[in-house]
């Protein structure tokens, strides 16, 4: 960010942040809010047409019902998941983790005291979390499991028969599970499934999301927790502690984004998954480079374990004599190591220029090798 600030042409995809456009609809209704006058204090909870709003999409959803009561308005999916854990937690308790994981869950998990435990998945499964890694890792001071489907940084998206066996899991166990899906609306091939929308398991499940990636609105901070109704009371607590309330006008326009049908948000994933696509066409021959298409979400995976660096010193030697910005798979936990991680927020040709100058870097660096 530096280099490019001071005019260098650096190719960023290490910032995942869409660049296409949010709907206008949206951004209209913020701005019509603001001008009629919503811009004080709103209610801890969130409006009442909000809340409505988030419930009538989540029972859309799966067909189980949600109600207004249920659901508590969040500023954006990271404020969403530290009210979460701040509310189920207390020191000497145990968050796992599936590993590679989402950079800030470390810090989250600290913050409210826990200790963060990681559970290992394997690349060759492309990074799917399995039920028997998660009971291993149990012990007598377990509380919660934070998933991510998709997952940033993997794209994995879990089926439903995982999430069945991970439940089975959490039941025997009695765990909390935090489920981050602030990527739903972007799979690719296969559906999206959550354990909010098993009713088995709606009891214990606490579904986090947001706005920021599927209606391209980071800005807005505009999420939401849903959880059982004997939850929602203990987390609004918490929220009141940290906001005291949002801004009406934010959600409001969460409301509409809800409530209408935009055709931005299908946009934004066809295009996600056609530069993924374009990706992995670009390392379909690489002998250098192992490239996996994501299941959702807006990046990939680059195995460059056979270049013998680790992803972080291929990651700063690419951006040294390449110009190409990545993160490291160390970044986002020890399962992410001998990896970098691709943002998909350019276009498909600046991707394409982008993978030709990572196979080159990759060709020579095994080329030194043999």
């Amino acid at each position: 960010l530096h280099r490019a600030s001071l005019g260098e042409k650096i190719i960023m995809l290490s910032i995942g942040e869409p660049d296409l456009p949010p709907p206008a609809s949206v951004l209209d209704a913020a701005a019509s809010s603001m001008r009629a006058g919503r811009t004080r204090y709103a209610h801890g909870q969130g409006e009442p047409e909000t809340l409505a709003a988030i419930a009538n999409h989540l029972t859309r959803r799966s067909g189980v019902p949600v109600i207004p009561e249920q659901v508590l308005f969040t500023a954006g999916t990271q404020n969403g998941l530290c009210t979460a854990l701040l509310t189920l937690v207390q020191v000497g308790d145990e968050v796992l983790v599936p590993d590679p994981y989402y950079a800030t869950y470390e810090g989250l998990v600290a913050a409210s005291g826990a200790t963060f435990v990681s559970v290992a998945t394997r690349p060759e499964n492309n990074f799917h979390v399995t039920a028997q890694a998660i009971e291993k890792a149990i012990t007598n001071r377990t509380k919660v499991l934070l998933l991510n489907t998709p997952s940033n940084p993997t794209g994995a998206v879990l089926t439903q028969k995982e999430i069945d066996e991970i439940g089975k899991v959490c039941e025997r166990h009695d765990l909390w599970i935090i489920c981050d899906e602030v990527y739903a609306d972007m799979t690719f091939d296969v559906p999206f499934c959550s354990p909010f929308d098993r009713p088995h398991l709606r009891h214990r499940t606490l579904a986090v999301s947001s706005i920021s990636k599927s209606h391209a609105l980071p800005g807005f901070r505009a999420g939401w927790i849903a959880s059982h109704l004997d939850v929602t009371p203990r987390l609004v607590l918490v929220a009141e502690a940290m906001l005291f309330g949002s801004q009406p006008f934010i959600e409001d326009a969460l409301a509409i984004a809800l409530n209408e049908k935009h055709p931005e948000v299908e946009r934004l994933r066809l295009a996600f998954r056609e530069r993924a696509k374009a990706v992995i066409d670009s390392f379909e021959s690489s002998s250098s480079i192992t490239a996996r298409m994501p299941e959702g979400g807006m990046f990939i995976m680059l195995d460059v374990r056979k270049t013998n660096l680790t992803g972080e010193e291929f990651a700063w030697q690419l951006l040294e004599e390449h110009n190409v910005s990545v993160m490291p798979g160390e970044s986002f936990g020890k399962g992410g190591a001998g990896h970098i991680r691709i943002a998909l927020t350019v276009e498909a040709e600046v991707l394409r220029i982008a993978c030709d100058r990572i196979r080159k870097l990759s060709d020579q660096l095994c080329a030194e090798i043999n």
